[in-house]
């Protein structure tokens, strides 16, 4: 998960896994710690850290979070660029339904079309 604040990223990091439990799905959580901002080396550190052979899905806030995973996807090896989904689902409804997802034992495949299916929810309010 990127965010411009490490700490949003680590907060719904947080309800995942008090929803989820803990360990069940693999999460790096990047933003700015002292100043905001996204660094594109510590999404890349990231996605290596969490990437298997089916691939990455990674979620994003907003402006630079987005940039800044995009040209994270440059410093990746090759092998690695096709199987990295950034995603323009909400940060926290989204990183939520592919927690779930995933740890119900989905592919990334079956997790992505989730998470798409989860943006054409509207909420009643």
């Amino acid at each position: 998960m990127v965010s411009h604040s490490k700490k949003v990223s680590e907060g719904v990091r947080d309800i995942i896994e008090g929803m989820v439990g803990s360990g069940k799905v693999k999460i790096e959580c990047v933003g700015g710690e002292s100043t905001l901002g996204v660094s594109a080396q510590e999404v890349a550190e990231a996605i290596m850290k969490v990437y298997d052979e089916e691939g990455v899905i990674v979620f994003v806030d907003f402006g630079s979070s987005i940039t800044g995973s995009k040209a994270a996807l440059e410093i990746l090896p090759e092998n690695m660029k096709q199987k990295v989904h950034i995603t323009n689902a909400p940060l926290v409804e989204g990183a939520f339904v592919a927690a779930v997802e995933a740890s119900l034992g989905k592919s990334l495949e079956e997790v992505i079309k989730s998470v798409k299916d989860a943006l054409s929810i509207k909420r009643i309010l």
